[in-house]
């Protein structure tokens, strides 16, 4: 039916001439407009509300008996990628929680495969009832202090616009490239002039921060307190608060949200991975927790549709009203949100927590540039640190959070050589090229993460996605470090030379080809693993993933060497006296 046709019929359906598809009768519903709560019918026609209110008729009707009905919920960024599925799957997860629409950075795969990757996310999630708006990646790579599997500049990025693959711009984590006018980076901003920008500048404030506003920076995810997000706020920014896996600032900034100033929060998961998503939710949860809180429940609905969708220019969804998308929640608790029934284009597609049976979440063959992205030459490893001085710098990883601290403590050196020392939760980490088996590594060491003996590795390491390895000896390292390469990418946890846990990611050695379910239980026996090692972290799978990302304060590892983020450069590991 051409558009013409569709907006007469659904014409002729609001004013009552004729019946609608699907009339939903006697709910109540969550206005987001008026900030009310609605007794009302709605119509459907076609994906599209036609009316609200009493009098239509329809050639289905589904009497709510006075359940709640609210917009689809809207995540406000999401790295897909970091749930370890492919979009069908991702889409499997968060459809049965109310989650209908989500604004995606598919930066972890482009690092990977360029412009393949990207146009292979949106090829996945074309035809899915999830409503998945891509964005351009424009950090790749993230900086000059890594290696990844490819570049995107400004002429690519415009193409993928061009082409309609993409809708704006993601997140621009080189902030002081924009802060300082690189000419790479402001190329990207003007191919994206009149379209969203998304930041991702942590930290910054003052008169850097009006420049990033100034370059036409229109969201921030990364505000860790309440004063930073507070001044985020003031100088023009939507501040998406985020509650991810291993980013949990929920609870921190839920205080920052008040009736004057909550029309420019949002609500985003940034990375969540499977098992969270199946057994806690995504911004559903967010949702709850606020009202939990004590943010009025029609505030908090805003927060995670109508804000969102306003922050992006998507005004056919967000808000349930006539000739809007037809995507819905229909709950029975207000104080505690939980999806019963789920629409997204005025049809059934989740009920009772699961998707409906016969729903089709197909996803496309994968290419051949998507899988065989493990390029590594094994004779150049080697895990070796010959001492260069007493003291070293050691990566402080805290618990729940993406900044590290610097920390200088004495080296563990046995016959000349720094090595791990368990006993003070020292670990070795390395850091080893896998996209064009250039022989590239570095190596250094973190706390936090706990592990006792035994090592973690793993092909998930934000944004670049080389070959991280975490663990208590180098045995244990390059065990696991081996085993992930001969299973083209994925993650494994090592015991010496025992294999406990393994998880493939055969999609460019991020995302696994399997269900959702299979995905989350896979990752279960990684982390029973881990604790059997000793570490307590609720993911250490996660936390290592970001251990090895430079543009998050304040010590990181790449494969070109220890990086300083507060001062753009490489340090040693080695501290002189």
């Amino acid at each position: 039916m051409s558009m013409p046709d569709h907006l007469t019929d659904l014409l002729a359906v609001a004013r009552g001439d004729t019946e609608a598809d699907l009339l939903l009768r006697g709910g109540r519903l969550v206005n987001v407009f008026s900030g009310t709560i609605e007794e009302a019918d709605i119509a459907i026609h076609g994906d599209r509300i036609a009316g609200i209110g009493p009098g239509y008729r329809a050639g289905q009707t589904v009497d709510l008996k006075g359940a709640f009905v609210a917009p689809g919920l809207i995540d406000a960024h999401v790295h897909i990628e970091s749930s370890l599925c492919v979009p069908s799957q991702f889409a499997a997860a968060v459809l049965p929680w109310g989650v209908t629409s989500a604004i995606i950075d598919p930066h972890e795969i482009a690092n990977v495969a360029g412009l393949a990757g990207v146009r292979f996310m949106a090829d996945s999630s074309r035809d899915l009832p999830l409503r998945v708006v891509v964005m351009a990646s424009s950090a790749v790579p993230a900086t000059t202090m890594e290696t990844s599997g490819a570049t995107l500049d400004a002429a690519d990025l415009a193409a993928l616009l061009a082409e309609g693959t993409v809708y704006g711009l993601a997140e621009l984590m080189n902030f002081p490239g924009v802060v300082h006018g690189d000419p790479g980076v402001l190329a990207k901003i003007a191919a994206f002039a009149g379209r969203p920008i998304d930041g991702h500048a942590p930290a910054l404030h003052g008169h850097n921060l009006n420049a990033y506003a100034a370059a036409g920076v229109q969201t921030e995810h990364e505000c860790t307190t309440v004063e930073e997000a507070a001044e985020k706020l003031s100088r023009g920014f939507y501040v998406l608060i985020r509650e991810a896996t291993n980013a949990h600032n929920l609870h921190t900034l839920l205080p920052l949200i008040t009736p004057a100033n909550h029309r420019r929060i949002c609500f985003c998961t940034d990375d969540r991975q499977a098992g969270d998503l199946l057994g806690q939710g995504s911004v559903d949860y967010m949702l709850r927790e606020a009202i939990a809180y004590g943010i009025d429940p029609v505030i908090a609905f805003r927060l995670a549709s109508l804000n969102t969708a306003e922050c992006y220019g998507l005004h056919d969804r967000g808000a349930l009203a006539p000739g809007r998308l037809a995507d819905m929640m229909v709950f029975d608790d207000l104080a505690a949100p939980q999806a019963r029934q789920v629409y997204a284009g005025g049809r059934l597609v989740a009920e009772k927590g699961r998707i409906v049976p016969g729903l089709s979440l197909a996803s496309p063959p994968m290419p051949a540039a998507i899988g065989a992205t493990m390029q590594i030459d094994w004779d150049a490893v080697s895990l070796s640190i010959p001492a260069q001085g007493d003291k070293i710098r050691v990566i402080g990883s805290l618990e729940n959070q993406l900044v590290t601290e610097e920390r200088i403590l004495p080296a563990s050196i046995v016959d000349g050589l720094a090595v791990a020392d368990p006993t003070r939760d020292l670990l070795k980490m390395a850091v080893i090229e896998r996209h064009t088996a250039s022989g590239g590594q570095s190596l250094g060491f973190i706390q936090g993460i706990g592990l006792r003996r035994g090592a973690l590795a793993g092909t998930v390491a934000h944004d670049h996605h080389n070959l991280v390895v975490i663990g208590a000896d180098d045995g244990s390292m390059l065990a696991a470090a081996r085993a992930v390469g001969a299973m083209g990418g994925g993650i494994v946890i090592a015991d010496g030379d025992q294999i406990l846990a393994h998880l493939p990611l055969p999609v460019a050695g991020l995302m696994s080809d399997q269900p959702v379910a299979a995905v989350a239980a896979g990752y279960d026996e990684l982390l029973a693993a881990a604790a059997e090692l000793g570490s307590p972290l609720h993911d250490p799978f996660m936390a290592m993933s970001f251990m090895a990302l430079e543009v998050i304060p304040k010590l990181k590892l790449t494969d070109k060497g220890l990086v300083d983020v507060e001062s753009f450069g490489f340090v040693d590991l080695f501290v002189d006296e």
